[in-house]
């Protein structure tokens, strides 16, 4: 293992889809809380570098790591070089997240299998992986979607829909299958985040979401961080949406 920066003993956070939007947000959380922070990207290699940059010269240890989730070759190779340059992971955030707000009636079924692909099949190869350079007491956080408790019908975005809930399964599975090891696993779904592509107008975000405002990034971050100091919490989903889809 390769220390950072004299901080042989900082944990070590990977986080997928890391570069933009809400994992920008969730690594620069974790670096402020001391973790080594190993971002993860498909194509955003700007973004990736200027966050690097950024929590560097806030004090923090990060670097940018390139990777497709979806390819289960890429997940191999990106973690081979996490098990070189850092020798560990105390903290995977399954954050990637491919949305396609399509009708089920024209969903074409290439997009289907990348959505399947990168955020369900995509999570379980991070997981596999990360589990192996885990140690008891890790801790895995996936990011779903408000809702997933109730099955129902859902025609735009069905792809993600059920990508999301078949990550639930997962994330059940996992910390049961886990737990004699402590490796706590949860999700965090969020709802309407201030920052959706399909975000309705201020004036009627109250018809959606009970408690009358979309959510924000800070809103995810906390639902997180109390995951991170809840050591008897796993297995479990928390909707951090405002009422939204109740």
């Amino acid at each position: 293992m390769i220390p950072a920066a004299g901080e042989t003993s900082a944990p070590v956070a990977v986080v997928t889809g890391g570069a933009r939007r809400l994992g920008r947000h969730l690594c620069e959380t974790l670096a402020a809380r001391g973790y080594r922070v190993v971002i993860v990207y498909r194509a955003s290699v700007d973004h990736a570098t200027s966050l690097v940059a950024h929590i560097e010269r806030a004090g923090g240890v990060a670097r940018a790591l390139q990777a497709d989730i979806g390819r289960s070759s890429d997940v191999q190779r990106a973690f081979d070089d996490i098990a070189v340059h850092e020798g560990r992971v105390d903290l995977l955030i399954n954050n990637v997240g491919n949305y396609n707000p399509q009708d089920v009636t024209r969903l074409d079924p290439a997009v289907w299998d990348e959505t399947l692909a990168t955020n369900l099949s995509g999570a379980y190869y991070c997981c596999y992986q990360a589990i192996k350079m885990m140690p008891d007491g890790g801790q895995i956080i996936s990011i779903g979607m408000a809702g997933l408790e109730g099955i129902r019908a859902n025609r735009r975005g069905a792809d993600y829909y059920v990508s999301k809930t078949g990550l639930l399964v997962l994330t059940r599975a996992l910390a049961a299958g886990y737990a004699s090891r402590h490796i706590r696993v949860n999700m965090v779904s969020p709802g309407q985040l201030d920052n959706s592509i399909d975000l309705p107008p201020p004036e009627a975000i109250g018809d959606e979401v009970p408690l009358g405002r979309a959510g924000t990034l800070e809103d995810i971050g906390q639902a997180m961080e109390y995951l991170l100091d809840a050591p008897y919490v796993t297995g479990a989903n928390i909707d951090v949406a405002g009422g939204y889809r109740l």
